[in-house]
């Protein structure tokens, strides 16, 4: 059975007090929870040593990413953060592909294809993240666009370093826009995503949890949750509320 998640992305959010406040408020809202649910918090780069140092030293039942990670293992790279800098800090995943870190910083699938194998080569998950721009759904090319998403990166794998990978389907013209993708269509996206994994990898496709992240929030988490390629959520601006993110941990 595939593993259920829900992960939120801080980004560019929060100071650290802020930070530590919703870390304690997600630690009392889930401490008499029973889920089957993998909750990971995912601040930004400044926040990682006190938070994971808050949920290791309370035994919070929360994981930690980060939100990206240099494509090389260390050197003379200013202003970029390892992966076995964010393994140091208690990470265990780290978000790669995001489509603002595609948009606003020209992360090209080269790039991410070092990423992503230097995450698995440090025992950690990532989460790659896949989705089409409105033009590119508007023109019919949604499916072409992610499908070359999953070939230029995922393909380059094992099948057993697969088994390592989450995967987020992002329509990107669904985040912050006010438009949200209807179940059926999150639901068609991961279906069709599936497929492409299991054309290359067969049966280790059925064991990738897919994610769903476009606007998520409680209000149409159980409806997009419901559905059967629908493994959870990345969460973005709802994840910022304590109350609102729970609030979709339990939409399953």
């Amino acid at each position: 059975m595939r593993k259920k998640i829900v992960a939120g992305n801080w980004k560019m959010n929060t100071l650290l007090p802020e930070g530590e406040f919703l870390v304690k408020q997600l630690e009392f809202l889930t401490k008499e929870m029973e889920t089957d649910v993998e909750i990971i918090v995912c601040p930004p780069f400044t926040h990682l040593a006190t938070i994971g140092k808050l949920i290791e030293d309370n035994g919070i039942k929360i994981s930690m990413g980060a939100q990206n990670c240099a494509d090389q293992e260390s050197g003379a790279y200013t202003g970029e953060v390892s992966v076995k800098m964010l393994k140091d800090l208690s990470c265990k995943y780290v978000i790669l592909g995001h489509s603002e870190r595609r948009e606003y910083y020209g992360e090209t699938s080269e790039k991410l294809c070092k990423k992503i194998n230097l995450v698995i080569n440090e025992g950690m998950v990532p989460i790659f993240c896949v989705g089409e721009r409105l033009e590119e759904r508007e023109s019919g090319r949604h499916f072409e666009v992610v499908s070359e998403q999953i070939q230029e990166v995922l393909y380059k794998l094992r099948g057993v370093e697969l088994d390592k990978v989450v995967v987020a389907y992002e329509p990107v013209w669904a985040i912050g826009t006010g438009r949200t993708a209807t179940s059926d269509q999150a639901e068609e996206m991961h279906a069709y995503i599936r497929r492409v994994i299991a054309s290359k990898f067969g049966e280790h496709a059925d064991l990738v949890p897919i994610l769903y992240g476009g606007s998520c929030k409680p209000s149409n988490a159980v409806e997009i949750f419901s559905k059967e390629n629908v493994d959870g959520g990345l969460i973005g601006g709802a994840s910022l509320v304590a109350q609102d993110f729970i609030g979709i941990v339990k939409s399953f």
